[in-house]
């Protein structure tokens, strides 16, 4: 028996349950088993990884659909959905070949955004 695999157009999910921040605590949570260490570990990770990501993309590389595929991953991983549809956005401009400035300039936003409540929620613990 042959086994017939065909490609799906992804579509995120909705969070659980919805939040107005720019992470999505309880995903956060959920994803990290509520290990609190994890949580500042994985939110560290991202902030680094997000800024390196933005800055290549700025060069606007031949790979910009796989940098922005990446961090649209780990956004999800961490319950950064802004960021994840922003990336997801640049990838499929990017795939297209169409002018990225908008979508690039939407997800930098997204970033900053992350960013900056990351850095309060490492602060605080």
């Amino acid at each position: 028996m042959s086994l017939h695999l065909e490609r799906i157009e992804w579509m995120p999910s909705p969070p659980l349950a919805p939040d107005d921040g720019p992470i999505d605590l309880d995903h956060l949570r959920r994803m990290t088993l509520g290990d609190a260490g994890l949580e500042q570990e994985v939110l560290a990770m991202f902030s680094a990884q997000s800024a390196r990501i933005i800055g290549e993309l700025a060069g606007l590389p031949a790979e910009g659909a796989m940098h922005a595929h990446t961090l649209k991953g780990s956004a999800r991983a961490i319950g950064a959905f802004a960021v994840a549809d922003a990336a997801a956005r640049l990838e499929a401009v990017f795939s297209s070949g169409s002018d990225p400035s908008q979508a690039l300039a939407e997800l930098g936003a997204a970033i900053a955004n992350t960013r900056a409540a990351i850095d309060l929620m490492v602060r605080r613990s």
